[in-house]
């Protein structure tokens, strides 16, 4: 089985839960849902035809690294070359560069389709796409003019170098070196780590965007500045940057992931994009749209996880499920296996409606709400990234769980997915990083009025499930009011942690409250789905996906939502533990 592009789905989830419509009418797009459909079709069959059949060549032929060269895996060129001509890499890139201009919500679906049928491909344009947007908001009109049309093409990819040997998720403590030439260009010297797509054979030029440290800078994160350091100069002569080196990982075995040394021969040649000591904040560009992004590689390799789960489930036969009438059944008549592959498909889904709402933000803050959507933004960032991830993870675990003993054994593919899925979690900050950033820098957003008005939204739906009254529903509607309850309680002390300067009350508890508002806020997309499903069969529409939606909406609800109270509960008393000295770790 390949990967197939749940089309009609993401199609669903997008103009019912995000809002695609009204998008497409704010932003005055050329296109409306038809069109948005049409879209989604032929990404979902390149994703799936092109992409997908590469997944397991990639895998197993890693990225051989010699003389500093890396050669990616068979067929790769051509499907890479393929992309970039059907205009996929430009989705979301603006017309005035060569791009498509379409809404991030429609840009999300196609980054799912691309991630879910080969997690390590697109991993590619997924950078690429991070660095035009830094370089479309900082770069100089010089540099935009050089690069931005060949990196939205396609033709050119683009890498984001921060981490150092030294200097994990720590910025602070890089060392790599800047120096003005006296030309308008830096003479940049020193080396990162954990490179993704470093060097490849995919693209004649690699525009890498690398921090560095300005001499007598300031100390700390203040003093960072961003330079774009091509591969190839534009006089066509090779930059002084090598691949030094690749890591032999767990998982994305076709994803280079290059140590970087710049300037062995003097300084490789750099551009400044934005300010001198400013190089975070536009860095925070590309690595908000690489957080989204990644949570959507969540969604994309989870789909995978549970398509091969459901088709293995269906085939394999093992034991007799009660009341069934042959002696032996296929192992998806068996209740536990029911519940494994639910939950797969529950979590999936919630996530994508988590991320297509971030995306949604993103869109809306071009338009009248501004900064208000902006801040929405903002908040379901962490959350969609780490949730997201973290989901990947478990639904991907269950299906090697769902595989039995031929999920242990790579011929299936399923350890494949939960192997590639494990990095989700710790690249572009981890998912600890996320919830710290949630509770400290997000929650008091327009003092508490931007997650007050998300944790709002969410109980309108709670009271539009109980208007609906539909039997389908069982008991989602106060499910989901005990589950906004304590999120609001949860958010309600930890806002007052914060407003008292108590971080230690406040910190121990992150993790679990980005678990909480990602149960809660997806337990309000599936029932929002839910709803115009009800609606539509009281239409009288009778699409059998559409029962099939509610019966998700009620399976969260019921089953995965009442982990909420827990995790309220650890919330409100994750404090204690920090002072108590029995739980201090020896030394």
């Amino acid at each position: 089985m390949s990967y197939r592009a749940p089309v009609e789905e993401m199609a669903f989830t997008l103009r019912h839960v995000a809002g695609l419509d009204a998008v497409l009418a704010q932003n005055g797009a050329e296109i409306g849902p038809d069109d948005a459909g049409a879209i989604l079709e032929e990404a979902g069959r390149f994703a799936g035809n092109v992409i997908a059949p590469l997944n397991r060549v990639g895998d197993r032929h890693g990225t051989p690294f010699s003389d500093g060269t890396v050669t990616t895996a068979p067929g790769w060129r051509d499907a890479y070359r393929a992309f970039v001509e059907g205009g996929w890499n430009g989705v979301l890139a603006a017309p005035d560069h060569g791009g498509q201009g379409l809404p991030h919500l429609i840009a999300a679906a196609c980054t799912e389709m691309w991630n879910g049928a080969n997690l390590a491909f697109g991993l590619c344009p997924l950078l690429t796409a991070g660095g035009i947007e830094a370089l479309a908001a900082h770069g100089s009109d010089g540099l935009k003019g050089r690069y931005l049309e060949k990196l939205v093409s396609g033709e050119w990819t683009a890498t984001m170098n921060l981490t150092e040997p030294q200097a994990g998720s720590d910025l602070s403590a890089l060392r790599t070196r800047a120096e003005p030439r006296g030309d308008g260009s830096y003479r940049i010297t020193g080396a990162k780590i954990y490179i993704t797509y470093g060097e490849h054979d995919l693209a004649d030029n690699i525009c890498h965007l690398v921090l560095a440290r300005l001499k007598d800078a300031p100390a700390g994160t203040r003093g960072i500045s961003l330079f774009l350091v091509p591969k190839v100069l534009p006089d066509g002569t090779r930059n002084d940057l090598r691949c030094s080196g690749i890591e032999h990982k767990l998982g994305i075995h076709a994803s280079p992931t290059c140590s970087m040394a710049f300037g062995d021969g003097g300084g490789a040649t750099g551009w400044l994009i934005g300010e001198e000591n400013r190089g975070l904040a536009c860095m925070f560009t590309m690595m908000n749209s690489a957080r989204l992004n990644v949570g959507l590689q969540g969604v994309g390799v989870a789909e995978a996880a549970y398509q091969k789960a459901l088709d293995y489930a269906r085939e394999r036969r093992q034991g007799r499920a009660p009341g069934a009438p042959e002696p032996v059944s296929a192992i998806v008549a068996h209740a536990d296996v029911q519940r494994m592959l639910l939950t797969m498909k529950a979590y999936t889904a919630a996530s994508r409606g988590i991320c297509y709402l971030t995306a949604q933000a993103l869109d809306a803050a071009h338009g009248p709400e501004g900064k208000a959507a902006h801040d929405r933004a903002s908040l379901l960032t962490p959350v969609a990234k780490a949730f997201s991830t973290d989901i990947a993870n478990e639904v991907t675990s269950l299906g090697v769980q769902v595989h039995g003993g031929m999920g242990f054994v790579e011929e299936t593919g399923a350890a494949q997915l939960m192997r590639d899925a494990r990095i989700l979690g710790i690249y572009e900050g981890t998912n600890g990083i996320q919830a710290i950033d949630l509770v400290t820098r997000k929650l008091p957003l327009a003092d508490g009025a931007t997650v007050g008005a998300q944790i709002a939204s969410m109980r309108r739906v709670a009271e539009g499930l109980l208007k609906d009254g539909a039997p389908g529903f069982g008991h989602a509607a106060p499910r989901l009011r005990e589950g906004i309850g304590s999120l609001d309680r949860a958010t309600s002390f930890l806002l007052k942690a914060l407003g008292s300067n108590r971080p230690q009350a406040a910190l121990p508890g992150a993790a679990p409250y980005l678990r909480l508002f990602g149960l809660v806020q997806g337990a309000a997309c599936l029932a929002t789905a839910g709803l115009a499903a009800s609606a539509a069969l009281k239409a009288g529409e009778t699409d059998p996906a559409h029962a099939a939606r509610i019966a998700l909406a009620r399976f969260f609800a019921e089953n995965l939502l009442p982990a909420a109270g827990g995790l309220e509960q650890a919330i409100l008393s994750g404090g204690d533990f920090a002072d108590d000295p029995a739980f201090a770790l020896a030394g």
